[in-house]
């Protein structure tokens, strides 16, 4: 992806080295925690909770490396091409976007949704309609999961950016209110759509910043297919178990996040992005 000397977001607050107590809520993903989630049959945002509250914060001063830097100022550049894109979306659609804001953090953070462990992955948090990330967490990405490149990056911003999409549109809350009504085995399936819609955002996002400032290289979309392949819920169960437990999915398979990811790209479309479709929120 070109993005040296591009814009990059005002929207960002940064936070590095002041720590957090700690609880963890939704995004791309878990790294460690999921994985334990997933062999326990659990949700992974009431196991982060347990696991994670009331941790103390860091002491030790963090002082950023500059390869660290270069991804805190991609991160900014993404975020400003999110920005560009949703405003012309929802404009197009009769309605104001609402920018959010993204926070860098290292090892805990707090937010409007409480406490967040950097084990926890990117997130974001519709209380205080704020997305965040500790960049180590591309690190492990890369190293653990095989999926590095600066676009897999791109694809875990804006699937939070989706997110903050679907908080805008009162989808996120329709679903939240759901979950008292149901059995954790019939949430999950709707919490599973979430995330896929957010990763149908994800690619509408991509296809639209092509189509706007052509900044996309050769091998882009590649990148972000094989992150949402490496985190699919049914390989993270494989690779820490041994065997795959659908109902205890949260974000979908490798191959259903590849899929709305694309559907996304290629259409460019949000009304294409019912990935709700025969369950009860729509």
């Amino acid at each position: 992806m070109q993005w040296r000397g591009r814009r990059e977001s005002g929207n960002v607050e940064d936070k590095r080295g002041m720590g957090g107590k700690g609880i963890a809520v939704g995004g791309v993903g878990t790294i460690v925690v999921i994985i334990i989630a997933l062999i326990m049959g659990k949700n992974p945002a009431d196991l982060m909770q347990a696991v994670n509250q009331g941790q103390p914060a860091p002491t030790e001063q963090h002082v950023p490396s500059a390869a660290e830097e270069e991804a805190a100022s991609f991160v900014k550049v993404v975020l400003a091409d999110n920005e560009d894109v949703w405003h012309k979306i929802f404009e197009e659609n009769g309605a104001t976007y609402q920018e959010p804001k993204l926070v860098l953090f290292t090892g805990s953070v707090e937010s409007g949704c409480g406490g967040a462990s950097a084990a926890m992955g990117p997130f974001y948090c519709p209380a205080d309609q704020k997305a965040y990330i500790d960049l180590s967490f591309y690190d492990e990405l890369k190293n653990r999961f095989n999926a590095g490149g600066d676009f897999a990056m791109a694809y875990v911003i804006a699937h939070e950016i989706g997110h903050h999409v679907q908080n805008l549109m009162g989808t996120s809350d329709k679903v939240h209110a759901m979950r008292e009504k149901l059995s954790e085995k019939e949430y999950n399936k709707l919490s599973v759509a979430l995330e896929l819609q957010a990763d149908f955002y994800a690619g509408v996002w991509a296809h639209h910043t092509q189509q706007m400032k052509g900044v996309l290289e050769s091998g882009d979309i590649e990148e972000a297919l094989n992150a949402a392949n490496a985190i699919g819920d049914d390989k993270l169960q494989k690779q820490a178990q041994g065997y795959v437990v659908p109902d205890a999915f949260t974000h979908g398979t490798s191959e259903q996040r590849m899929y709305w990811f694309k559907k996304g790209y290629e259409t460019g479309d949000i009304k294409q992005g019912n990935t709700f479709k025969d369950l009860e929120v729509q």
